[in-house]
């Protein structure tokens, strides 16, 4: 039997200064035509691209795009997102020793590697290829599609049921992370990059580290992860 890990990726495999989300508002004004107030994500319904998209437009009372216009502005922002990669790397940091640990996990038999992000996928793998992580092996969802990040958890665990998963962990960053592990019953491990770990064990979260340097101590959070409280 096998452990399933699945990874968040902003804040989890790699931090961005929030460079990424003035992207995503600068080519939403641009594409759509009207402001985007907020870069907070706690302030929409769901923190997913999907669910906050939904809410600007329902907000602005505006009828949501066509297909073909959101994979416009999807194109239009991946393109900005991989210019502001290459001009400004420093800007997108690995978290330390992230893929190194998800290129361990993926080769030890006693695991299956999953990603499970709120952000639409060409962006995500704009990132994951930023760090050398290959997305094709890993057990992926998204937020096309998917409004909530249940959802979007729920999609990627569906993936693995023709294999012997016994058991599963999620690593996220983020208070919803702590919110959404507890409503489907997953063991979490957070982690806080900036050391303010009390952010997700004040919200209930049991283990969390500030990076992945040390594989030994974090596959042993992995055998005993729980539940948030």
């Amino acid at each position: 039997m096998k452990t399933l890990v699945i990874f968040d990726i902003d804040g989890t495999l790699l931090h961005s200064n929030k460079i990424d989300s003035l992207i995503f508002k600068q080519v939403f004004e641009a594409t759509f035509g009207f402001e985007m107030q907020s870069i907070d994500w706690r302030d929409y319904p769901h923190c997913t691209d999907t669910s906050i998209l939904g809410a600007l437009f329902d907000r602005e009372g505006v009828a949501r795009p066509s297909s073909m216009r959101m994979e416009a502005f999807k194109d239009e922002y991946v393109r900005q997102l991989e210019q502001g990669r290459l001009a400004q790397p420093a800007d997108f940091m690995e978290v330390v020793g992230a893929s190194d640990t998800v290129r361990r996990l993926m080769a030890d038999d006693r695991f299956e590697v999953g990603i499970a992000t709120g952000g639409f996928r060409k962006p995500a793998h704009v990132k994951l290829r930023h760090i050398g992580v290959n997305h094709e092996p890993l057990h992926d969802a998204y937020a096309d599609g998917n409004e909530s990040r249940e959802d979007i958890l729920n999609e990627a665990i569906a993936k693995t049921k023709h294999l012997p998963i016994n058991r599963m962990v999620y690593i996220g960053d983020a208070i919803w992370d702590v919110q959404t592990t507890r409503n489907m019953n997953i063991p979490l491990i957070g982690i806080r990059i900036k050391g303010d770990t009390e952010t997700l064990t004040n919200a209930g979260a049991k283990d969390v580290i500030t990076d992945y340097s040390d594989y030994k101590g974090f596959l042993e959070l992995v055998e005993r992860a729980v539940v948030p409280a």
